[in-house]
């Protein structure tokens, strides 16, 4: 059984370039793949490898003040979903282009799945805003969520403009797959005027683990081979187009457009 962990945390990483190999030099050592991603701004790993492998991982951060205790999604797969073993030093560990968003000092509050789930059980006047891609709303959201239609995520501050004047005074929670998007975005409509913004707890992914599907539609894409998880936290029948790189379901495997390797509906 392989393990799949995924987690961040913005903060401060003056020495990130010396951070690299030591790193890396571990995980190879200890048969991980994935890619760990360092800025001087915070850490965002995706990695899998045998349970002993993983908490030795966990147990090697945990020697470090700034990296200890980070919040990690844990998963598990019948096989190895990635092929190698990358630790990369990055400008942003997620690209938004805005210098003077910095999440280790102005974010969003924090609510817990749990709590959300009854704020919606309740029928509370909630807006729930979607910061993901195009392709990754199309795999599964939540009900009723606001989807920007966006192909990147660098394109989420432009289109928070276009949302309705009136959304600024109102009670708004963001969601992403684990989080680390929302924490940037957060600030950016924090500092557009949007009075209560709130960010999910753990993702969507820490949803699933806390409150399954409920309010959810469809399931959950994943950066990793097995491209999407149900809210059992368990792989899909999803496919990934090897050229175009969507998503497709099963009624789109079964195109005529869809030839393995070479096009899918999308492509076409």
């Amino acid at each position: 059984m392989i393990i799949n962990l995924s987690g961040y945390r913005f903060v401060d990483l003056p020495d990130r370039d010396q951070l690299k190999a030591p790193l890396l030099d571990l995980c190879l050592s200890l048969e991980l793949k994935g890619t760990i991603l360092l800025s001087h701004n915070g850490i965002n790993l995706f990695v899998s490898g045998t349970k002993e492998s993983t908490d030795s991982l966990i147990e090697y951060f945990d020697l470090d003040t700034r990296l200890a205790g980070i919040p990690l999604k844990v998963s598990q797969s019948d096989y190895q979903p990635f092929r190698r073993m990358l630790v990369k030093c990055k400008r942003e560990i997620i690209s938004l282009g805005m210098d003077d968003i910095r999440p280790s000092e102005l974010t969003g509050p924090y609510i817990a799945p749990k709590e959300l789930q009854v704020m919606l059980d309740e029928g509370q006047e909630v807006l729930l805003l979607d910061t993901r891609n195009d392709y990754e709303t199309r795999v599964g959201n939540f009900e009723g969520a606001i989807n920007l239609d966006i192909s990147s995520f660098r394109q989420f501050p432009q289109a928070i403009e276009s949302l309705p004047e009136e959304y600024k005074s109102m009670t708004l929670v963001m969601y992403c797959t684990g989080g680390i998007r929302c924490e940037k975005a957060s600030a950016v409509m924090m500092k557009a005027g949007f009075e209560d913004v709130r960010q999910l707890e753990g993702g969507i992914l820490g949803y699933f683990e806390q409150c399954g599907g409920t309010y959810w539609e469809g399931d959950c894409f994943v950066f990793d081979q097995r491209v999407a998880l149900n809210p059992n936290l368990e792989e899909t029948e999803f496919e990934m187009c090897f050229k175009c790189r969507e998503p497709l379901s099963l009624d789109e495997q079964m195109s005529n457009d869809y030839v393995i390797g070479q096009h899918c509906p999308y492509c076409v």
